[in-house]
């Protein structure tokens, strides 16, 4: 399967395996909950992991087409678009601590464990599918260009998680029920005037998000230390 040998070519096996790892041992938590407490309550985090799989299945698909196929913009055109309708599905986990409500107090802790598992390692996801598709606009335009995309991609993902959060919206929705979707938008737009608070969210998680990947890229680029060399001249000397 072509999406498989994607995800471990000899450049990307490394991460895919750490991630694969990680939301083997995120499922494994959330069915052990499940098991513990006889309730399927949390039994969300498993599918919408799943979704957080997706942006990076069509960013590997977008760059492997950039390389080899460079000749077809349309089908680029739609992983492109593909990949930033589903994008927002990887750090969308982390709104679901939402569900950490009192009622739910006695389990507070236990429960934290596993949303954090799972959002962690969806927030991962979605910035290594960004981060390949930063590669390929890089390539294309420039790495100037490619930094106004990550504004503009972690602006447009965050707007995408108060869409599905607040307004309940999916990803799908824009292919599905794209009527729907374009009332919702315009009701919330006229109404943002009298509710603040619904302009804060999208703009503070865009700078959440931003600055997580500034981060996490710049430790990822980070040089590693190396021994001081001695010169041979002094090593003469001191014999």
């Amino acid at each position: 399967m072509k999406v498989l040998h994607l995800f471990f070519k000899r450049e990307t096996a490394a991460p895919m395996l750490a991630l694969a790892f990680a939301s083997a041992i995120s499922v494994a938590v959330v069915l052990a909950r499940i098991c513990w407490t006889g309730d399927l309550h949390y039994g969300f985090l498993i599918w919408n992991l799943f979704l957080a799989w997706l942006p990076l299945v069509f960013a590997l698909l977008a760059c492997d087409h950039y390389r080899h196929r460079a000749n077809q913009p349309l089908r680029l055109a739609g992983f492109v678009l593909g990949w930033l309708l589903f994008f927002p599905n990887a750090p969308y986990i982390f709104t679901d601590l939402v569900h950490l409500t009192t009622r739910f107090y006695g389990h507070f802790w236990v429960d934290l464990a596993p949303i954090l598992m799972c959002a962690f390692t969806g927030l991962v996801l979605g910035f290594l599918s960004l981060y390949l598709m930063q590669s390929l606009v890089a390539g294309k335009f420039g790495r100037i260009a490619s930094w106004i995309f990550i504004a503009a991609a972690t602006a447009l993902g965050s707007f995408g998680i108060f869409l599905g959060r607040f307004l309940r919206f999916n990803s799908w929705d824009v292919v599905v029920n794209p009527t729907r979707l374009y009332h919702g938008v315009g009701t919330w737009t006229a109404g943002s005037v009298y509710n603040p608070a619904s302009i804060a969210f999208p703009l503070l998680f865009a700078a959440f998000l931003f600055i997580a990947y500034l981060m996490l890229y710049a430790l990822t680029h980070l040089s590693p230390a190396q021994p001081a060399t001695i010169p041979a001249g002094s090593r003469t000397s001191e014999a």
